[in-house]
């Protein structure tokens, strides 16, 4: 097992010994620079007096201060240790890294380190931001500049292109596969939380769309697969805003008179994935939500997804006048979005996949293969009732038991998606803590 020795060296006027030297005490995230690729840790602090103690990657620490710097040593179970040294500057903590291991005796590695402490929520009055995209990404990078800071609460309007990079104009504005609107940057977020993105309102903004007219290989049989051998062609539908509805715009023999409801729904809702991760691209979904293509992230739904940087770095994209379980068709009823909504901090939350609630059912996702992801779904809604209901895993087992909906939400894509639903009703007699 690797671990990390830090050696950090500061210069500062102030000294910690003076009445109003701030303390060390709370959680720090620091950002490391390993031969220029970056990465995020987190470590505890709690000074009383001049004695330093918590945790640094979970390895319990002892330390001193001096009155202007600071050390502490940590220890792992296999001979690894962590040192530290270092100094408050304007509130950041600089210096060098040095990793070592204590199951190998190579000289140890120095890299740069930067820590900083969660900001105050600001208090300022809540605002409604006007956000006119002009670039669009095509990976969930948390390299990408963001295109806007916001506050907790605060609301955004913006619209999305469609996954071919087309806009409300019938424009192309970006290559295609699933260009997504973003990154924002939410105050107060830091690695370790979890963020509430509410979509207020979700509304088609041009009257037509597009899909396929094949079937993923996933879902289909060697003999199905013969019969769909020359289908591929794409399929263009008339959305009729007005009355709610789509139609083929040049329906074949039997399907003159085909029509279906109008459900706006957004493919994509992400977290830029951690900085020593390779961002992967538009198309792809995680632990960091990214192309779900869930059909219940609609208007009115709370997705829930982790935070892997400071500011969290939101992205969304993707839209689709309507979609069945699954997207069989590996393209749903593609098109571009005018998307609201407004974001809560959730602070040392961390769910172990996405969520996503409605006025009706609380639902937690896996991605994977269709096993994998049903695993998924199921441990992260047994996470749920013991996180948020205080269920014990017998009592979680019994109402997973008895009050389960398991939807198939994603076929078309690298990971299938499974979704594990509970109806509220099933949980009015529990009592949740705060989401």
């Amino acid at each position: 097992m690797r671990r990390l020795i830090l050696v950090v060296s500061f210069c500062t006027a102030v000294a910690f010994a003076q009445t109003n030297a701030p303390s060390l005490t709370g959680h720090w995230t620091a950002r490391i620079d390993f031969y220029g690729n970056p990465a995020n840790i987190g470590f505890d602090l709690e000074q009383k007096g001049d004695k330093l103690t918590g945790k640094f990657q979970g390895d319990p620490l002892e330390g001193m201060t001096d009155g202007h710097t600071f050390q502490f040593i940590a220890k792992d179970s296999l001979g690894g240790s962590e040192q530290v040294k270092g100094t408050l500057v304007h509130g950041e903590l600089h210096g060098d890294v040095i990793e070592s291991d204590g199951g190998m005796p190579a000289k140890p590695q120095h890299f740069s380190f930067v820590a900083v402490q969660r900001p105050p929520r600001s208090t300022a009055a809540l605002q409604r931001h006007e956000f006119t995209p002009t670039v669009f990404y095509r990976q969930f990078s948390p390299f990408n500049k963001p295109v806007l800071t916001i506050n907790p609460g605060d609301t955004v309007h913006t619209t999305t292109v469609d996954a071919g990079g087309v806009d409300h104009n019938s424009e192309y504005r970006v290559m295609g596969g699933n260009p997504e609107t973003g990154p924002f940057f939410i105050n107060t977020a830091m690695p370790g939380d979890t963020i509430a993105v509410h979509i207020t309102r979700l509304r088609l903004n041009r009257n037509w769309a597009q899909s396929d007219d094949f079937l993923v290989s996933r879902a289909v049989d060697s003999g199905l697969a013969v019969k769909m051998k020359d289908a591929g062609k794409t399929i263009i539908w008339n959305l009729d805003l007005a009355n709610g509805t789509a139609t083929p715009a040049k329906p074949s023999e039997h399907l003159v008179h085909y029509t279906i409801p109008l459900h706006p729904m957004l493919g994509c809702v992400a977290t830029a994935v951690g900085p020593a991760q390779a961002p992967p691209p538009t198309g792809d979904s995680g632990y960091f939500g990214g192309n779900m293509d869930f059909n219940e992230i609609a208007e009115g739904a709370t997705v829930y997804l982790p935070v892997s940087n400071i500011g969290a770095l939101l992205y969304l994209g993707d839209g689709h006048a309507a979609q069945g379980d699954g997207e069989l068709n590996g393209n749903a009823l593609e098109t571009s979005m005018d998307v609201e909504f407004t974001v809560d901090v959730l602070p040392g939350k961390r769910a172990p996949g996405p969520r996503v609630e409605n006025a009706t059912s609380i639902m937690a996702m896996g991605l994977g293969s269709v096993d994998d992801a049903l695993k998924g779904a199921t441990s992260n809604m047994a996470a749920w009732l013991e996180d948020e209901y205080k269920l014990t895993p017998s009592e979680a087992a019994q109402v997973l038991g008895t009050a389960t909906h398991y939807t198939i939400s994603e076929v078309a894509d690298r990971n299938a998606g499974v979704v594990l639903k509970l109806d509220k009703e099933r949980l009015k007699t529990l009592t949740a803590t705060q989401k």
